[in-house]
């Protein structure tokens, strides 16, 4: 296996950002430096994807590579930050160079059109795994939290719900064309990074929708000290979803499926047109799909026993 600074060399060190990337220093050296503008303060999230457990192992490396900024930068989204840099620790079980070619193109492609600079780094020898750590910008006083839901706020859901479990479902069905819709949505999400930013000053509360609607929207519960209604009926269902799953299982992966990458929020039901003029710019639709209440817990929805993904029992609980 070639040296992880070979391998670093070669796939992982990006032309030396310009000063308006923010890196006075870059790749190559013990740490980055990096200078965040005034006024602005930094929203650092870290995510671990790990091969048969978060993603396919035999996805096409692009599709991985790719898809492993794509969830991290979902949390910048959820903050409404701007993503400025990223670290990236990876675990390789080979150096294979068209795999790892592959891989560091589709992780490249949306750093640029992102404007998300790898700015570190490292490589290991280990079962295929990786770390990102994003970082982004948001003016002071402007992120969006978890806390901060208020009764009688709307619950909005940008996009479409259980594209990524219906593409997850084709994938184990032998289904390899990248370009069906809803496998495009299980291996190549689309992080909301302006769906965030533009919903800043309107949304009470907001998070991305990663382990499935029920789970994450119990987290806004939570850190809100609130409850919600949903409306089953208003759920915005991923096209040709239930061609695939079948009209049950279709809500149920809209509900408790994950891997969606879309932005739950709470917001009061007089601002909920201004959000939705905000992002019809983007060709994005905002759904309203239920209410939040005083009393706590969650109705309006056959929960049977699922609250989405959890890692340490594999799969919905």
């Amino acid at each position: 296996m070639a040296s992880e600074f070979d391998l670093i060399a070669r796939h992982f060190t990006p032309a030396a950002p310009g000063p308006e990337a923010g890196v006075p220093l870059g790749v190559g050296d013990d740490c980055a430096l990096l200078a965040p503008r005034p006024g602005m303060q930094l929203a650092v999230s870290v995510d671990t994807s790990v091969a048969d457990v978060h993603f396919p192992g035999d996805a096409p490396a692009a599709a991985i590579g790719y898809r492993a900024l794509a969830v991290s930068l979902s949390d910048l989204a959820a903050m409404g930050a701007e993503p400025r840099w990223c670290l990236m620790a990876l675990a390789l079980e080979s150096d294979e160079e068209a795999w790892l070619a592959d891989f560091a193109s589709g992780f490249h492609s949306l750093c640029q059109t992102s404007g998300t600079a790898l700015v570190g780094g490292d490589v290991t020898r280990g079962e295929l795994a990786i770390g990102v750590t994003v970082m982004g910008e948001v003016p002071v006083g402007e992120a969006l939290s978890r806390g901060g839901a208020r009764a009688d706020d709307v619950l909005a859901v940008t996009g479409v719900l259980g594209g990524g479990a219906g593409g997850l479902a084709l994938w184990q069905r032998g289904e390899r064309d990248l370009d069906h819709p809803l496998l495009a949505r299980y291996l190549k999400p689309v992080p909301r990074l302006a769906a965030g930013q533009a919903l800043r000053g309107l949304a009470h509360a907001a998070i991305d929708v990663s382990d499935g609607l029920l789970a994450d929207l119990e987290h806004i519960l939570a850190a809100s000290g609130v409850g919600a209604r949903l409306e089953r009926e208003a759920l915005p269902l991923a096209t040709g979803l239930r061609e695939v799953l079948g009209e049950a299982a279709a809500y149920r992966a809209a509900l408790c499926g994950g891997d969606d990458y879309e932005l739950l929020v709470s917001l009061p039901g007089h601002l909920l047109g201004e959000a939705r003029r905000r992002l019809a710019g983007q060709g994005l639709t905002l759904t309203a799909i239920g209410t939040v209440r005083a009393e706590a817990g969650v109705t309006g929805v056959d929960l049977d026993g699922a609250h989405g993904w959890q890692h340490f029992r594999g799969g919905e609980s």
